[in-house]
């Protein structure tokens, strides 16, 4: 959904997934350091939005997700996902309950896919599943921001900052009073310095959730059964994933950075050698420099000096080998 905050001035529209809302408002650099000083908003207004309501709506979203819920107090913000059969991911969810309804957050664009499978496991339990993206907007407001939430909007609060659920309809409103607006770029290098995944992004058709760090944050292993729970417990208890996450300190003197889905190799290998892995997410950060998520082969050895693309790299590890 197009959001009305591109209107502001010095508004530069995002592509790609995060089409919709602003990739930056005039200065990149100026932005991202607004939020790490906590102050300002970052409108995610194109992302999706569900409300699960019913008494049995904890419980129920239990069963199917890989985070235990079924006691969540309200308020308490919590991350969860949904795994396919062979335990791979297939959505993630940001979630709090307000006491009476789960509201949660996704990636622009899968709220129907999701919507469509947690509407084939209804059966008798009492839940409701409505999609909210047409009338709930996201906004986030950093870790700490002083900026009041609006009357009657749904708080989510987490170390990295508060999200916002609030009605599209007072978006505009919201802005005027919040401060000076930062764009998705902004939003995304912060993320990529604390080493956080996005769907989409960090993840292909065969991430599971060990590769990503994401045990204890989004998958609790002490929670009865779920769709693809076998495979995290035979990784957990068996073995290792085959990939790990890791953080890549790039060649500043490159002007470009290399993309979503660019190679990463062993540097020793050459710019030829065997591909390890690839990029996820790369970003400019106003002071790390050029930065970037990749994943790559468990058994890539920690200190290996590496070539993303044509960009030298070292890597810090994220995930463990």
């Amino acid at each position: 959904m197009k959001s009305p905050l591109l209107s502001l001035p010095g508004a530069v529209p995002a592509e790609g997934v995060d089409e919709g809302v602003a990739a930056h408002y005039g200065d990149l650099f100026r932005e991202q350091r607004a939020l790490a000083d906590g102050t300002g908003f970052v409108d995610l207004s194109h992302r999706g939005v569900l409300a699960v309501t019913g008494e049995d709506r904890l419980s129920w979203l239990h069963l199917l997700l890989t985070q235990h819920v079924s006691d969540l107090p309200p308020g308490e913000a919590t991350e969860a996902l949904v795994l396919s059969a062979n335990g791979h991911i297939e959505h993630a969810l940001s979630l709090v309950d307000d006491g009476t309804t789960v509201w949660a957050h996704v990636e622009p664009g899968t709220q129907e896919a999701l919507i469509a499978y947690l509407e084939s496991m209804k059966f008798f339990y009492r839940v409701e599943v409505a999609d909210r993206t047409a009338d709930t907007a996201v906004v986030y407001l950093p870790a700490g921001s002083i900026a009041e939430a609006p009357e009657g909007a749904v708080v989510r609060e987490t170390p990295y900052g508060r999200d916002l659920f609030l009605p599209r309809a007072g978006l505009e409103d919201f802005a005027a009073k919040a401060g000076p607006p930062a764009g998705i770029l902004a939003h995304e290098a912060l993320r990529v310095e604390r080493h956080r995944p996005r769907l989409g992004f960090e993840t292909d058709h065969r991430t599971i959730p060990h590769e990503l760090g994401l045990i204890g944050s989004a998958v609790h292993l002490q929670k009865g059964c779920y769709r693809g729970q076998e495979t995290v417990a035979r990784v957990q208890n068996l073995g290792k994933p085959p990939r790990r996450l890791v953080f890549l300190h790039l060649d500043g003197s490159e002007v470009h950075l290399p993309g979503h889905g660019a190679p990463v190799r062993v540097a020793d290998d050459g710019p030829d050698g065997r591909k390890i892995g690839f990029v996820t997410t790369s970003v400019r950060h106003h002071e790390l420099g050029p930065v970037a998520l990749a994943l790559i082969k468990r058994n890539v050895p920690v200190d290996a000096r590496l070539i993303a693309e044509d960009t030298a790299a070292a890597q810090e590890t994220v995930v463990e080998p």
